[in-house]
């Protein structure tokens, strides 16, 4: 069988849902299904958004996004789901990210969003056209440094995350 990424490493990592406030998410996400904040997270003062991980018992990941005060980026995903939100994007880790884009663009697919500048974290997304009506974020995390920071949950919500603007989520 040819696989679209055949040779390639592709792991499925998490689903982000994005809501006007991280608040309103955590007591289905954390509270109901047991999601444990283990650190990390924090603002994307470019894109404008903010973001948070939950982890689950069988290694199960969501990722829970609002946007920044003043931010646009959510805009358009929040006229389409009437304001409420709900599942953004769906993330799968791949070992070669340069390669991945190469055998995808190779095939007609539409991609956007390409950003491989930070070596932490290369990504490339998929355009929902493409997809179902579904985001596909493609990324090849890059190496940590174990010493790292990783705000708490409280620290995430009032803005010291990481690269944090000191504004408290809504």
């Amino acid at each position: 069988m040819d696989l679209e990424l055949d040779g390639l490493e592709v792991t499925f990592d998490h689903t982000a849902v994005a809501a006007p406030r991280i608040r309103d998410l955590l007591p289905i996400y954390r509270d109901l299904l047991g999601g444990e904040h283990r650190g990390g997270g924090g603002d994307n003062r470019v894109s404008g958004y903010r973001t948070l991980q939950l982890t689950y018992a069988n290694g199960g990941k969501v990722e829970l996004m609002e946007p920044l005060s003043g931010s646009t980026f959510f805009d358009t995903f929040f006229e389409l789901t009437r304001g409420r939100g709900g599942v953004h994007h769906l993330n799968f880790h791949v070992n070669d990210i340069e390669a991945a884009v190469a055998r995808l663009a190779g095939r007609g697919y539409r991609l956007h969003g390409l950003n491989i500048g930070d070596v932490r974290w290369k990504e490339v997304f998929l355009h929902p056209k493409e997809a179902q009506g579904v985001l596909i974020q493609l990324a090849q995390p890059g190496r940590r440094d174990p010493d790292d920071w990783r705000a708490t949950l409280e620290e995430v919500l009032a803005g010291r995350g990481r690269n944090g603007d000191g504004i408290p989520s809504p």
